[in-house]
């Protein structure tokens, strides 16, 4: 039986405002563009140019990234409850002001991890020193201070599940468009072919990358801020109930909508995030030519963009979980396959790759729906929101999820004998390393969407018929508000 403490008072309402529409989807979208233009340069470029330009042995990167997640488990939190509890004296900010605090700072943090001249440091430790500061500044501080709020706010826009998958879904598509000018054009700019015929990446061309990265996330945060509006506040009249943290924390973790999430995401960001950190030096390695990067991920990005109208269609007809289960099942039956096959031909494998990730894209456009579903169900269950915590919990285990993918790069890529000291001379790899790169890059992420599926399946209460119940359940809570 659902425990609904606290149901007797409605404790949010809805501004009179403008109706939900364009502006809002829009707006929303250019929050994840944002958001990604630093995200996306840096799970796919990070590690490559810390080993290939800088010269940093993979197993350290990697164990930066897992320490730094883990971490973030505090600051991710912390964030959280901060932005639950602190004052807003201006209905409808309470999620816009961060944004509109820590654009600037983010894409500063984000630039200064990529600065060329760390390269020249004659010292290995202060190399690692760099390293290490402007990842933290940008991971765990500034990254955390506006992508808690941002992924917040996607439950107050609107209280209704159809306009809140296409939040999802121009999120998304927010995300893939970043994704497309990184993953699509930089290979094209930052890849170069030495004197010795040796496809490397350019030092320089990454930083002046990356710096012009950070200045169209600044522009891309001030179309979030002007164009979204706050619709679902906290109702001013309903009697005020202040819960102690570990109590608020207590019914934050015992959602079990929640923890399923959490499991299901940490494993499909393990197996995203590890074939997109893999998919560089596959190309460099095993296919020979970086370039190559470019027409994969452009192809495993374009077509996806057809999900801004058909993934709301899927999740409406046959619910989000239920989609979910379907395609993450099969995008790891696509990557399992390419392995057996053993395929040589770069052609065929980039049409290998863009099936699976176009399975993959249609459960990330609605991945940001079951949060705020899982919010739903969370005021359901205990009469408060807490909004921020539980994005903020789910947000950790994502970055938890990045954090273990990009130690096992890492440590994967040292396992199977990659080599950064030849790396960045610009020699090639020996053919066991090679081999070992192609295994990678197909054997993880296969197995670890199969382990989303089936997580989704057995653990994630949440299908279409209780999401529609608990709305119905909430719309009555505030139907018996006077506004």
């Amino acid at each position: 039986m659902t425990n609904t403490i606290g149901a007797s008072a409605a404790k949010t309402i809805e501004r009179d405002v403008r109706p939900f529409g364009f502006r809002d989807k829009l707006g929303y979208m250019f929050g994840d563009f944002g958001n990604d233009f630093t995200f996306i340069l840096q799970s796919t470029f990070f590690m490559l140019f810390y080993t290939n330009v800088v010269g940093i042995h993979p197993g350290h990167v990697g164990t930066l990234l897992l320490v730094a997640r883990i971490f973030d488990a505090f600051t991710d939190v912390i964030m959280g409850i901060i932005v639950d509890r602190f004052p807003n004296a201006k209905a409808g900010f309470k999620f816009k002001r961060w944004v509109k605090w820590i654009a600037i700072p983010v894409a500063i943090a984000s630039a200064l991890m990529y600065m060329s001249f760390v390269a020249d440091f004659e010292s290995y430790t202060a190399k690692v020193v760099w390293m290490t500061a402007t990842y933290f500044l940008w991971g765990s501080f500034c990254y955390s201070a506006i992508n808690i709020p941002y992924g917040s706010m996607a439950s107050v826009i609107s209280t209704n599940p159809d306009d809140r998958s296409h939040l999802s879904a121009w999120r998304s598509t927010g995300a893939n468009l970043a994704n497309i000018v990184i993953s699509t054009a930089l290979p094209l700019i930052v890849y170069v072919t030495n004197e010795a015929g040796v496809s490397i990446i350019s030092g320089d061309r990454m930083m002046w990358s990356a710096v012009v990265c950070s200045i169209l996330a600044v522009f891309c945060y001030a179309g979030l801020y002007l164009l979204v509006e706050e619709r679902v506040v906290e109702n001013a009249d309903a009697p005020k109930e202040r819960v102690g943290l570990g109590k608020m924390l207590g019914t934050v973790l015992s959602n079990r909508a929640l923890l399923a999430l959490i499991v299901a995401a940490l494993i499909l960001l393990l197996a995203f995030m590890y074939v997109g950190g893999m998919l560089g030096y596959l190309f460099l390695e095993y296919f020979r030519d970086g370039r190559l990067q470019s027409p994969a991920s452009f192809l495993a990005l374009v077509p996806s963009l057809v999900l801004i109208v058909l993934s709301p269609w899927l999740a409406k007809k046959f619910g989000k979980a239920e989609v979910g289960i379907t395609v993450t099942f099969l995008g790891g039956l696509i990557f399992l396959a390419a392995y057996f096959l053993k395929i040589e031909s770069a052609a065929v494998w980039i049409g290998f790759y863009a099936v699976a990730m176009f399975c993959v894209n249609v459960f990330n456009f609605l991945v940001w729906a079951f949060i705020t579903d899982v919010i739903d169900y969370q005021e359901v269950r205990t009469g408060h929101r807490d909004d921020g915590t539980v994005y903020a919990v789910y947000s950790w285990a994502r970055k938890l999820g990045q954090a273990i993918a990009g130690f096992l790069i890492g440590a994967s890529l040292a396992w199977v004998g990659f080599d950064s000291a030849i790396a960045s001379q610009g020699l090639p790899q020996s053919e066991s390393a090679v081999n070992g790169v192609y295994f990678l890059a197909n054997v993880i992420p296969g197995v670890g969407l199969i382990l989303v599926s089936l997580s989704l399946f057995f653990l994630y209460p949440l299908k279409k018929k209780m999401v529609e119940e608990n709305v119905a359940i909430l719309a009555s809570r505030r139907e018996a508000v006077e506004l």
